[in-house]
């Protein structure tokens, strides 16, 4: 007798595409845990689910952009109210750079790091796991801010400014209820003691004071680095394989870190 064995029929391409997305959609932690972390319930679960959806993900209906966009006006209308009555006698150019300090890139992504809402988005960029746990290490060795010495993956601060976007827009556009919600995850608050002048400002502004000449040489396609001299005399390096900004900031503050030699050389020379 002639033995025929049935064969399972084979998935097709899209199937198996499918499976694997809904595998991925399973495999993520439920999004319960933000409103956990917020401490707010959505009323709208859609607007929470598009405040992490990636465009990067196979599901084009939806994306966070629309919502990041949001939520970017939101937090910079926050502060400026918060500041406005905080500071009664701070100038326009201060409470700017007050609000900019607390909205930043940076500051935004050490939110989403400290709350670990990164955990929550939905995305298909491959390399951004990676990129993630080398900022989180970097940050370590500075508590408040790196004043633009480390690279941040952007889509930590989004992911941030849309979730803010996604209450504001769930609770019928109440300042109030967002600030109520986001107050204590925004912390620690840069406040105008706490805020750091930027190493390319601060080291032109030492070297104006003390009369001295900077110089920043731009090595960026020999070696991915800026070399900074002062009054002719190399004082400070920076490095980074990625973003020429990063380099030139680095170069800034190592020159800044060095200055104090090239300031007491000096002095010893006018004295003498």
């Amino acid at each position: 007798m002639a033995y025929h064995q049935e064969l399972e029929p084979e998935p097709e391409v899209g199937a198996l595409r499918l499976n694997s997305e809904s595998n991925q959609v399973e495999s993520l932690p439920s999004l319960d845990g933000v409103e956990e972390i917020l401490g707010y319930k959505f009323e709208n679960r859609r607007l929470l689910e598009e405040a992490f959806t990636d465009s990067s993900f196979p599901d084009k209906r939806v994306s966070y952009e629309r919502l990041e966009h949001v939520g970017d006006s939101v937090l910079n209308l926050l502060f400026t109210k918060e500041h406005y009555f905080k500071y009664p006698d701070l100038p326009p150019g201060a409470l700017t750079r007050l609000r900019a300090a607390n909205v930043n890139t940076e500051k935004l992504a050490r939110v989403a790091i400290k709350h670990r809402l990164h955990r929550f988005l939905r995305h298909k960029k491959p390399l951004l796991e990676e990129q993630i746990r080398e900022f989180s290490e970097a940050i370590l060795d500075y508590p408040l801010h790196s004043n633009g010495l480390v690279d941040v993956p952007k889509v930590l601060a989004d992911i941030v400014e849309s979730l803010i976007g996604a209450v504001f827009i769930d609770c019928n556009s109440s300042i109030e209820i967002v600030w109520k919600v986001f107050k204590d995850l925004l912390e620690p608050i840069i406040s105008q003691e706490m805020l750091k002048i930027h190493p390319v400002t601060e080291l032109y502004e030492v070297c104006q004071k003390k009369h001295l000449k900077v110089k920043f040489v731009d090595l960026w396609k020999e070696n991915m680095a800026f070399d900074v001299f002062i009054d002719d005399q190399l004082v400070g390096r920076g490095t980074h394989g990625l973003k020429k900004e990063i380099a030139h900031n680095r170069a800034a503050k190592d020159a800044l870190d060095n200055i104090g030699r090239i300031l007491g050389k000096k002095g010893s020379t006018d004295e003498s």
